[in-house]
């Protein structure tokens, strides 16, 4: 199993970062994703280049600022994917977002790392 992570600090206030994060049905900020489907805490979308994903929302802590999901149905065969994303403020006007994803097996590293990086730009456009 392998652990990506990424540390990234954004200019705005930690309660906007998660607004944005926490709406679990907000794609505007993943660019290979146009529409996601709420099914309790599930949420389905066609990823481009990926194909159809199910995801389970595991662990929404609006007072911690921690989203946690696991993908659970995909095209590849994934055993394993745990994504840990959590919001810490660094003042008023600055915030950090720590992304955490465990995935196995490695050699789906780099894809799930690649598209971590896209959506975090993504962020930035829709700050």
């Amino acid at each position: 199993m392998k652990t990506l992570k990424e540390e990234v600090k954004f200019n705005c206030s930690a309660d906007k970062l998660w607004a944005i994060l926490s709406d679990i049905g907000r794609c505007d900020w993943v660019p290979s994703i146009d529409k996601i489907e709420l099914e309790g805490d599930l949420r389905h979308f066609k990823m481009t280049g990926m194909g159809q994903i199910t995801e389970k929302i595991l662990n929404q802590d609006h007072s911690r600022m921690i989203l946690q999901y696991s993908a659970i149905q995909t095209p590849a065969p994934i055993e394993h994917h745990l994504a840990t994303m959590e919001v810490a403020s660094l003042n008023d006007q600055e915030c950090k977002l720590s992304w955490t994803t465990e995935i196995s097996p490695d050699i789906f590293a780099d894809g799930i790392h690649q598209g971590m990086l896209v959506s975090i730009e993504g962020i930035r456009t829709v700050i």
